[in-house]
C-alpha cells in the first residue's frame, strides 16, 4: 500500500457573470447589503443548456491534461455534486462519456458542501488500497438551478463552477501528499443546509451554521493537521468551502494558521458548493500563490451538517 497525491488541478466556472447590482434588480437588496453580510461581490450563472456534467467535465479535462495524461489512464471518475437533477446515468458516468474515456468505474458522491473533499479521501483510500490507479476527483454544482431568485438571504450567496484533481500513487517510499481525513457529521443538525422540494429549493438555517462553523470546526481542522504531522504554523494555505466571507475569515483565524494563504474565491465566485474547494485550490495553484509541495489544508462543511478535511501537498 502506497499513499496516494495530487498530481494536478483544474477548474472551470459559466462566462456569465451575476454582479450585485444585477441582484438589486431581481430583489430587495443592495450591493452593500450582500458585501457587508457574506462579502460577495460577483458570481457565475451557467444558463439551461450547460448543466452539471457539462461544468464538472471541463474541469476534469483540464485536471487530466495538466498531469499530462490522457483520458484512458484514469480508472475510477469520482463527481462530487447536490445538484445532478437526473438519478441515473449519474455525473460520472456523463464526465466519463463527454471525456472519451473507456472503462473507469464511476460514483456520485453527495455530500453536498463538504463533498469534494469526501470524494477526494475517498481517491485516495482507493489508490492506498490497490482498486484504482489513478482517480479524477471532481467537484461540481449548479447552485443557481436550486436557488429559491426570490429568498434574497439564500440567492445572493449561490453560483455555478467546477474544479478537479487527479490523485495517483505516490512513489514508493515517497511521503504521502494526501494526509489521513477527518471526517464526520452533526445527524440532529442535518436539516440546517437542504436541497428538497419539487422543484428541489435549497435553504438554510444562515445563524446556526454561523455558530456551529466558527465555534466547532477550528478544533477539528486542527485535529486534522495533526494527522498529518503538522501545526497549524506550518501551513502554506488554508482552503475552506466558500460559505461566506464571514465565515471563513474568522474561521481560518481561529484554527490558528497565522502564516496561510487564505483561499477567498467567495468574493468573485460566490458558494459553489461542493465545486467550492477545488476551485479556489485550483486558482491558488494557478496564481502562483502557492508552490510544489506546500502543506495545504482543505476543510469542507455545510449540508447533512457534515465535514471533512485533510492536509495536502500543492502540486
Amino acid at each position: 500500500m502506497h499513499g496516494s497525491r495530487i498530481a494536478a488541478v483544474g477548474h472551470y466556472q459559466p462566462a456569465k457573470i451575476l454582479t450585485n447590482e444585477d441582484l438589486a434588480g431581481m430583489v430587495d437588496t443592495s450591493d452593500e447589503w450582500i458585501r457587508s453580510r457574506v462579502g460577495i461581490r460577483t458570481r457565475h450563472i451557467a444558463g439551461p443548456g450547460e448543466p452539471v456534467d457539462e461544468l464538472a467535465a471541463h474541469a476534469g479535462a483540464k485536471a487530466v491534461a495538466a498531469a499530462g495524461l490522457t483520458p484512458d489512464a484514469i480508472d475510477l471518475v469520482l463527481v462530487a455534486t447536490s445538484t445532478a437533477i437526473d438519478r441515473s446515468p449519474n455525473m460520472a458516468a456523463r464526465v466519463a462519456a463527454r471525456l472519451g474515456m473507456p472503462s473507469p468505474a464511476t460514483m456520485d458522491i453527495n455530500v453536498v458542501c463538504a463533498g469534494f473533499t469526501h470524494a477526494l479521501a475517498t481517491a485516495d483510500h482507493a489508490v492506498r488500497a490497490g482498486g484504482a490507479a489513478r482517480v479524477l476527483v471532481i467537484g461540481a454544482d449548479k447552485m443557481s438551478e436550486v436557488a429559491d431568485w426570490t429568498d434574497r438571504t439564500t440567492c445572493v450567496l449561490v453560483g455555478d463552477g467546477a474544479g478537479a484533481a487527479v490523485v495517483e500513487a505516490c512513489e514508493p517510499g515517497g511521503a504521502p501528499g494526501i494526509g489521513p481525513v477527518l471526517w464526520g457529521s452533526v445527524p440532529e443538525m442535518g436539516n440546517a443546509v437542504r436541497i428538497e422540494g419539487t422543484p428541489p429549493r435549497f435553504a438554510q438555517e444562515g445563524q446556526s451554521v454561523y455558530r456551529w462553523a466558527t465555534t466547532q470546526l477550528p478544533p477539528l481542522a486542527r485535529k486534522a493537521c495533526e494527522s498529518a504531522g503538522l501545526t497549524p504554523a506550518d501551513l502554506a494555505a488554508v482552503v475552506l468551502h466558500q460559505a461566506n466571507l464571514r465565515i471563513i475569515e474568522p474561521l481560518a483565524e481561529r484554527i490558528g494558521a497565522v502564516n496561510a494563504v487564505i483561499a477567498r474565491d467567495v468574493v468573485n465566485s460566490g458558494n459553489t458548493s461542493a465545486g467550492s474547494i477545488p476551485l479556489a485550490l485550483s486558482k491558488l495553484v494557478e496564481r502562483g500563490e502557492i508552490n510544489h509541495g506546500d502543506p495545504v489544508l482543505l476543510f469542507g462543511f455545510g449540508g447533512n451538517l457534515s465535514y471533512a478535511g485533510q492536509v495536502i501537498r500543492c502540486p
